[in-house]
């Protein structure tokens, strides 16, 4: 083990852009206009880049046209449309600050991104799968006092667009002049499975920058066409996915409303798509799609695998299967714009299938010990934290919970439990929360989540800590298993003797269809123990943790 610190600062000849998502875009549409810019195949939408600067030239009026100033929150409630992204590009050129709002919000979730925001006026779509959403605005909207006004996309589009006639083009641009790259341009809440949800608050500096950095790793350029079934409310769809695009003339390609495996493969071979995005659980799910075999994917080359940890043997067939040869490990989380590290194209395979790769540019990253704060030798499991221009203004109105993620010296904390090698490579190990103590042994979920993957039956694993009288802790694992396959606990048992420490081998074992998820298809650890704890009949649930 080296005795070098964990620490490493991402320098880079490429300097920060210093400028505002308008003025990005607006360059991009000089050198690029008649490229295509954004396919919304759900909706039968095309635009060229010209096309897409006219029109968020159209909305940016009608809410100046509306009464919206700088600064003033505008919340954005609805799945992926071309409206969401000619919405998000209209709010930053007239320095809005977009509220990004979760599609699967419920009226108590959504009555409180309202108050805490102090949201003045609601985009919002009719609703979403089974929510109404124009039934639960009514019914918190007299607790929402800030609210002004709702416009419903389906039947207010026309009317936002008509209403910028009202407005000259020298207002905008003088609004536009007005606004710095520092500005807060967008609040993003966070999941919350820790109590309310925090409002992390991100400047054009923030996220224009990010989404920049990973586009140069990704190499796009206007020939690249990136298909993007991820949620446009979280920054993977508006940041790595549409900020990554526009800031290099490539084109944002969107499958549909929300993530369905068919229509992303459909979307891949129609369209042509060079990158395509996911956290693990979606590339599973196309990969072990029935219809899989029949899509021509020789388009691909890159893309993004984020969100949550990628097993091992998953990349592997990501690589293979789906021709991205060229796939990258993207890291970070909302608080940091959210990219941290980031693998390289041409990163040994070991490297890119078993790391989250190495810090950004511009970037610091170091891993301490989570007691006393002390950097920690390489190779040696610590707290990551990140510094840099990526690193969020601050939680919504809520200082006390920055300056408990944010320390004094400008780290953010992030959570995670990691190790740096030699050569700088980021290996995440876990969640500190998240790290089983099972009779004073460490028990990290993800080597064992990663061991499980490499038996042939096992689609996918989940692994957990559930209270035990005798040990405080036992490992528990949740398995998939892949179409056709047929396992049982004691195979598995088996299996995993011999090869990991007993220690580490699995008291409880469930078999599953599914994982409970959030709305971008993170597995949510904290249901499966409360689920757990419940089935087992075990004691001591107050010791479940929380993720």
């Amino acid at each position: 083990m080296s005795t070098a610190p964990s620490y490493v600062h991402g320098t880079s000849t490429l300097p920060l852009l210093g400028e505002t998502i308008g003025e990005n875009l607006r360059r991009t549409v000089e050198r690029h206009g008649d490229a295509e810019a954004l396919v919304v195949l759900s909706q039968g939408f095309r635009a060229t880049y010209r096309q897409l600067w006219e029109l968020t030239t159209q909305v940016a009026r009608g809410l100046i046209a509306l009464g919206v100033e700088k600064g003033d929150r505008v919340g954005l409630w609805s799945p992926n449309r071309f409206e969401w992204v000619v919405a998000q590009y209209a709010m930053a050129r007239v320095g809005a600050i977009l509220v990004n709002l979760n599609p699967a919000y419920k009226s108590s979730e959504l009555e409180y991104s309202l108050r805490q925001s102090g949201t003045s006026v609601l985009l919002l779509a009719s609703g979403f799968r089974q929510s109404d959403y124009r039934k639960m605005l009514e019914e918190v909207r007299p607790r929402c006092p800030e609210l002004r006004l709702a416009l419903v996309l389906e039947d207010d589009w026309g009317l936002l667009l008509s209403n910028g006639a009202k407005v000259s083009e020298r207002t905008l641009a003088d609004r536009e002049a007005a606004l710095q790259f520092d500005d807060p341009i967008n609040i993003q809440y966070t999941s919350g499975t820790t109590g309310f949800p925090k409002g992390a608050t991100l400047s054009h500096h923030n996220v224009l920058n990010n989404g920049y950095f990973i586009a140069e790793t990704l190499r796009y350029g206007p020939a690249d066409r990136v298909c993007i079934p991820v949620p446009f409310y979280h920054c993977f769809g508006m940041v790595i996915g549409n900020l990554a695009c526009t800031s290099h003339g490539a084109c944002m390609v969107v499958p549909g409303e929300a993530f369905d495996p068919l229509a992303v493969l459909q979307a891949v071979q129609a369209e042509r798509c060079t990158s395509l995005y996911g956290v693990p659980t979606m590339f599973i799910a196309e990969l072990d799609h029935p219809r899989f075999g029949e899509f021509d994917l020789s388009s691909l080359r890159t893309g993004v695998m984020a969100g949550s940890p990628c097993p091992v043997e998953v990349m592997k067939k990501v690589q293979s299967r789906m021709n991205m040869r060229e796939v990258t490990i993207c890291y970070g989380m909302t608080e940091t714009s959210p990219v941290s590290t980031q693998s390289a194209l041409d990163d040994p395979l070991d490297r890119r299938v078993s790391t989250v790769g190495r810090v950004h540019p511009h970037i610091e990253v170091k891993i301490v010990d989570a007691e006393t704060g002390a950097v920690v030798p390489r190779g040696s499991p610590g707290e990551l934290c990140t510094r840099g221009y990526s690193v969020m203004l601050g939680y919504w109105n809520n200082p006390e919970a920055t300056k408990s993620s944010i320390d004094a010296a400008g780290w953010m904390h992030t959570g995670d439990l990691a190790t740096m090698d030699a050569d700088g490579y980021v290996k995440i190990v876990g969640r500190i929360k998240d790290m089983i103590i099972r009779g004073g042994e460490n028990v990290y979920p993800r080597e064992i989540e990663e061991f499980l993957h490499t038996h042939p039956g096992v689609s996918e694993a989940q692994v957990i800590g559930v209270p035990s009288e005798k040990y405080g802790e036992e490992v528990m694992a949740w398995v998939k298993v892949k179409p056709g396959a047929a396992l049982t606990e004691k195979e598995l048992v088996a299996f995993c003797t011999g090869k990991i420490s007993t220690f580490k081998i699995p008291r409880y074992w469930k078999f599953v269809e599914e994982f409970p998820l959030t709305v971008t298809g993170k597995v949510q650890k904290f249901r499966m123990r409360e689920i757990s704890v419940g089935e087992l009949g075990l004691q001591a649930a107050a010791a479940i943790k929380t993720a």
